[in-house]
């Protein structure tokens, strides 16, 4: 492949300018003389097609079609930064803010309690921390976002974290007042609480699996609820029969404060995702938390 270096100078001057404000100090970042950096400027404005910067006798400023195409360039000159130094087998360092975007379940039922080792882990390392279900503008100021299903199809790229289980779960005190189900089929005799799908609005459909069997069994609930921890507290309550992620109810099922139904059709598996906006290597910081994540997760 034929590559024409003088673009990749020309990107790293266009940053330089950037950030500097002006040709003057974007010299001395770079060791060139102002009158270099407007040449390798004018060489790549003359390149892309399109004016990049208005020009005054202080300073410059990105012009519209410059500031789009800073957005474009700028990760991959991250990229490349993070490719050599991953070829040259140094350790980047963990440090800056991350923004992250996280499924509050997982937050809450199991990265919660370990943030405070990954903070002790990583000491140059603050974190920006959102929770939501929801996938609609879901990297919007952040660096990663982390969702439980099925990867939408988009432009970002997509790492899979896990896998978990879907069970089927009561309290002890709403089994001895109602029985406890012995097939899926009994379940439609029993009251449920559906979780509402984030991606669809509508609520999950009750599924259950045992060698490549498959039964879907229509429940009825007067409930329906978009956060699963409150489900949860709902079902520890006595409510209702409620399916859950497998992930961070260990604790609740060894105490005895919630029991498994039909432990024989729960081998459905669900997905955690972690989503990133750019084509490069993602920066240290994520790639951090990523593996984090899988490590504790391990047992959850």
């Amino acid at each position: 492949m034929v590559f024409d270096t003088r673009l990749l100078t020309g990107v790293g001057v266009l940053a330089a300018v950037t950030e500097a404000g002006n040709f003057a100090r974007a010299a001395e970042m770079l060791g060139l003389t102002p009158s270099a950096v407007s040449r390798a400027v004018a060489r790549l404005e003359a390149r892309v097609g399109v004016r990049l910067f208005d020009r005054n006798p202080r300073e410059v400023s990105l012009t519209e079609e410059g500031r789009r195409f800073h957005t474009q360039v700028m990760p991959l000159l991250a990229g490349l930064d993070e490719a050599a130094a991953e070829a040259a087998g140094a350790a980047a360092v963990v440090r800056g803010r991350l923004r992250v975007s996280v499924d509050p379940w997982f937050a809450r039922m199991v990265l919660a309690s370990k943030l405070q080792a990954f903070l002790v882990r990583y000491p140059l390392l603050s974190v920006d921390f959102l929770t939501s279900n929801y996938r609609q503008e879901m990297m919007t100021g952040v660096d990663v976002a982390v969702r439980f299903g099925p990867p939408d199809e988009s432009s970002l790229i997509v790492r899979k974290l896990l896998e978990t289980r879907i069970l089927t779960v009561a309290a002890p005190a709403y089994l001895e007042k109602h029985g406890e189900p012995r097939s899926p089929h009994d379940l439609v005799h029993h009251e449920a609480l559906l979780f509402r799908d984030p991606q669809t609005g509508l609520p999950f459909p009750w599924e259950f699996r045992r060698g490549g069997e498959v039964k879907e069994v229509k429940v009825s609930s007067r409930l329906v609820m978009d956060d699963p921890s409150v489900a949860i507290a709902a079902c520890l309550a006595g409510q209702a029969i409620f399916q859950s992620l497998a992930i961070g109810l260990a604790p609740l099922l060894s105490r005895g404060e919630l029991v498994q139904i039909l432990p024989e059709w729960s081998e459905e598996l669900y997905p955690l995702y972690a989503y990133h906006p750019s084509r490069h290597l993602p920066p240290a910081k994520v790639r951090a938390l990523l593996d984090f994540i899988q490590e504790i997760a391990v047992g959850a």
